[in-house]
């Protein structure tokens, strides 16, 4: 089938690409110039394992093209895919204007009878306002519909090939059967429903999981006042099938583009219909109170109370404005929201460095791939090519990521070149006896 793709970012690519191998034709567009011309010679704008082979392997085949031109990729096409941004607003709720203005572009150039798909992530009723505007603004028959994105950044390749699930909100069966066409060649149960709960489905998804963190987290807090090891007890939920193990992993909290935006907006729509979602606020409190009573754990490690307020003390944050770290270096091991991808969006790596700076500290930084998005955000930091050379005279090691390379680490290597040896580990990768071994002082969370 002739598909075309709205929007290039990280959903776009991966679904033009992932199509385009599945048999389609497939023309992405995007208004970056510069990034198309990219694409067009195979480089991948982003960090995506897997990805850079199938986009290459669809401009090989001629499946995947790239153009600026909206009238190009959507006048034959049979199904447009519209996958651009929708960034929270200062409200929480989310920003459509990307939307709406993709909706505009390509109006006057759809044929009849296309099917216009939303993968990006929308509140509930946006495709029927979608709907309602090519009907005042397009004489041609033009059906809209639902179809959300569940990839996982670090495997989104798998996600989308292999999917758990494929939903389809639809209200004209004529959609339904386009649809299921393009599809046709997974092997996956496929959801059909209204518009409406196809949209639904994508929020209350990563709402459920969200939940699931910000509950073990609570539980890993209980676990540390009990001397009960989150571990175990995790793993004694898991094997339940009504809750399984995926999910339950404590550590510091969620990041990343989904999870905070989603859940934020999924309040936001709560509230606008006039019901108070009190177990969502609640997640979100959670999750951001978790960051920072892990931060307080190390600030209460190298500078027990009382330590004097420095009269260049700041304001603000976990650190009470004081300049509690003056005259320490420590390491944040991860600025990736999560191992698998160089996105730093909502960070809890970078949160630390900020906020380790702020409070005096001299911060070295390492990360196996997010270090050029790091760098626009961060200053006056020490980016390290190595995990060696990042702990190299440090008080502490903060460890934020679950990338394997940290897990895999050989701590033996460094120990005798740390200043003080603590290591404050927020994804529990590390083995405490192996560290208690190496005479390093080891913090997880809820062990």
């Amino acid at each position: 089938m002739k598909i075309s793709i709205v929007g290039t970012g990280y959903v776009g690519l991966v679904t033009g690409a992932c199509l385009a191998s599945r048999g389609h034709q497939v023309s992405c567009v995007d208004i970056d110039q510069a990034k198309i011309d990219n694409l067009k010679r195979g480089e991948i704008p982003i960090f995506e394992p897997g990805l850079n082979e199938v986009v290459k392997e669809g401009i090989n085949r001629g499946a995947l093209t790239f153009t600026t031109s909206a009238k190009d990729s959507v006048a034959n096409a049979q199904v447009v895919f519209l996958a651009v941004g929708t960034p929270p607003a200062e409200d929480g709720s989310a920003d459509l204007k990307y939307v709406f203005q993709a909706v505009e572009d390509i109006s006057p150039h759809l044929p009849n009878e296309c099917v216009v798909v939303s993968k990006s992530t929308v509140p509930v009723g946006t495709n029927r306002k979608i709907s309602e505007k090519f009907k005042l603004e397009s004489e041609k028959t033009v059906f809209v519909a639902s179809n959300p994105e569940f990839l996982r950044e670090g495997k989104a390749i798998d996600d989308f090939m292999n999917p758990d699930r494929i939903v389809l909100g639809v209200d004209e069966p004529k959609a339904g059967l386009i649809l299921k066409e393009v599809y046709k060649d997974f092997d996956c149960p496929i959801v059909e429903t209204s518009i409406e709960s196809a949209e639904m489905i994508k929020y209350a998804s990563n709402a459920f999981l969200a939940t699931k963190i910000s509950f073990i987290n609570e539980i890993a807090n209980i676990c540390e006042g009990v001397d009960a090891n989150v571990k175990d007890v995790s793993k004694g939920m898991g094997l339940d099938p009504r809750i399984g193990e995926a999910f339950l992993s404590a550590g510091i909290g969620y990041g990343g583009s989904c999870f905070p935006k989603d859940v934020r907006a999924l309040d936001q729509i709560a509230g606008l219909n006039g019901y108070d979602f009190k177990l969502l606020k609640s997640v979100i409190q959670v999750n951001n109170d978790q960051r920072w009573r892990f931060y307080k754990k190390i600030e209460g490690t190298l500078n027990p109370p009382h330590f004097p307020a420095s009269p260049a003390g700041r304001q603000g944050g976990a650190g009470g404005g004081c300049r509690s770290f003056e005259g320490k270096k420590i390491a944040v091991l991860g600025l990736a929201f999560k191992a698998g991808t160089d996105d730093i969006r909502e960070s809890i790596g970078i949160d630390f460095a900020l906020k380790l700076i702020e409070d005096g500290s001299q911060v070295s930084v390492y990360d196996p791939q997010a270090m050029d998005n790091a760098r626009e955000v961060l200053d006056g930091v020490e980016f390290c090519n190595s995990i060696e050379e990042a702990v190299d005279g440090s008080d502490a090691i903060v460890i934020t990521t679950e990338w394997q390379e940290f897990r895999d680490f050989d701590f033996s290597k460094i120990a005798d070149r740390l200043k003080q040896k603590n290591i404050f580990d927020g994804r529990n990768l590390s083995d405490p006896d192996c560290m208690q071994s190496l005479g390093i002082k080891y913090f997880g969370v809820g062990l």
